[in-house]
């Protein structure tokens, strides 16, 4: 059977086997299909229904790293089953190339941090999950494209709602996050995605190229930053980075010291980004 081929019929496997209360959707009496209806889960992976039909009938290409994560996600995989999504959908890691895939430990954690702004980046800082605290404080990552969901590309092409700013200069701040690539670039010379990143930011930002020409090598870690935000204004923020030994991803936290006018001012953002996603839903 061809790699779409078993796309087709391991999706359908998946979707059939998770009932609506494993999914936390409403249950009714009279279903005519196993498991989930395909329009059930193209809404629990923001995708469309007829793009669901076509990937179960092998009519489609195969689904770029954002879907993959989206779709792992809504079927609930595990972290065996979704290494063999990939791997069927071409993004197989090896051979020096960035992995993509999101644990299924890592979604809980998101998914459960939910008043506070909680990311995960791959390696070369691809944004791959949020959570809705994370589109109140940086904006909707779906609304752009997949290819500029990546944090570099967000900070020297200036494209996000909010603007980052460290305790040190901002030449340092930018020179970090130079750093970081490189050293991912090192580690993974074989990924045409990385390497094709990297001549994007440098047509687009000569600031890029400048420090990129340095060939420094550096690690983006914590800190704490100020956060201009066009609905709430500044606020002063831990910025925390864990990283995965397995996989290599950087789980990115917002918090604030409690009590304060950027505690205040978070918790309001919050309250904002709730009413627009109840306003989106009607």
């Amino acid at each position: 059977m061809s790699a779409s081929g078993e796309l087709a019929a391991v999706l359908r496997v998946w979707r059939e086997r998770l009932t609506p209360q494993m999914a936390g959707l409403p249950a009714y009496t009279s279903r005519r299909t196993n498991g989930l209806r395909r329009e059930e889960l193209a809404v629990l992976a923001s995708v469309s229904a007829d793009y669901i039909v076509r990937l179960e009938q092998g009519r489609s290409a195969a689904p770029s790293v954002q879907v993959c994560v989206s779709l792992a996600r809504a079927l609930q995989l595990s972290d065996t089953e979704q290494e063999y999504l990939f791997r069927l959908a071409g993004h197989a890691t090896g051979g020096g190339r960035i992995t993509r895939m999101v644990p299924a430990s890592i979604r809980r954690l998101v998914e459960r941090t939910g008043e506070r702004p909680v990311a995960v980046f791959d390696a070369m800082w691809n944004l791959l999950l949020w959570n809705p605290m994370w589109t109140a404080l940086m904006g909707d990552p779906s609304s752009s494209k997949e290819a500029d969901r990546n944090l570099l590309w967000l900070h020297f092409t200036g494209t996000s709602d909010c603007h980052l700013h460290g305790p040190d200069s901002p030449e340092a701040l930018d020179a970090s996050l130079v750093g970081d690539l490189r050293r991912s670039a090192g580690r993974y010379p074989g990924d045409s995605q990385l390497q094709q990143l990297v001549v994007r930011l440098k047509e687009a930002s000569p600031h890029f190229a400048r420090l990129w020409s340095r060939h420094e090598v550096d690690e983006h870690g914590p800190a704490v930053r100020q956060v201009v935000h066009s609905e709430v204004g500044t606020m002063d923020l831990d910025c925390d980075i864990l990283t995965t030994q397995r996989h290599d991803l950087r789980i990115m936290m917002y918090t604030a010291e409690p009590g304060s006018e950027s505690d205040s001012k978070l918790a309001l953002l919050g309250t904002i980004g709730a009413q627009d996603m109840a306003a989106d839903s009607r």
